[in-house]
């Protein structure tokens, strides 16, 4: 079941298209997460992927997933070290940062809107949102778009024909090994 929620929510990743991804599970319908994600985790890091658990609220897990050289391309730009260390990020290596969100994640019930970085969203677009609190968008699909919006609007029609074409492919029978691109 994990499978098919990391092909449905993850596809950009899946295929470096993105640096990474989230989604929220229900825990109900994954009871031994923690074992699938190690067991995923043996093959993904194979491919140069890192799944994890950020927080559990609840009868929820929010997992992340992400390819872990883009990740770290993004973390060592100087506009998004300076930018991150604003909320306490003091070591950009990338399992310090992830260490550093995840207890940013579980300090605040407020979601720690740094998270967009994380995710491959422009920084222009990170700081729109956060200055703007979530208003005056240009426009929004993935993400609310503040900065680029053609940019923004042709990346946000290729991570949806990814998705697509991952998720005719899932039920076509391929595994997501098969689909995992590996860089």
């Amino acid at each position: 079941m994990l499978e098919k929620y990391l092909v449905e929510y993850c596809a950009p990743t899946l295929a470096s298209l993105k640096p990474a991804n989230l989604f929220s599970l229900n825990l109900s319908e994954e009871p031994e997460l923690y074992s699938q994600i190690e067991r995923v985790n043996q093959w993904l890091d194979k491919k140069g992927l890192l799944l994890m658990e950020l927080c559990r609220r609840g009868n929820k897990a929010l997992l992340y997933l992400c390819r872990k050289s883009h990740l770290r391309r993004e973390l060592e730009a100087d506009a998004i070290g300076s930018f991150l260390s604003r909320y306490g990020y003091q070591n950009m290596e990338l399992e310090h940062a992830l260490e550093r969100l995840k207890s940013r994640l579980a300090e605040s019930e407020e979601f720690p809107h740094e998270i967009g970085v994380f995710l491959g969203y422009p920084l222009g677009d990170v700081i729109g949102f956060i200055e703007n609190e979530g208003r005056n968008c240009k426009c929004s699909g993935c993400w609310k778009v503040y900065d680029n919006e053609c940019e923004a609007k042709q990346l946000f029609a290729r991570f949806a024909r990814c998705r697509n074409v991952y998720t005719k492919l899932w039920n076509a029978g391929w595994s997501i090994r098969k689909l995992t691109v590996a860089v």
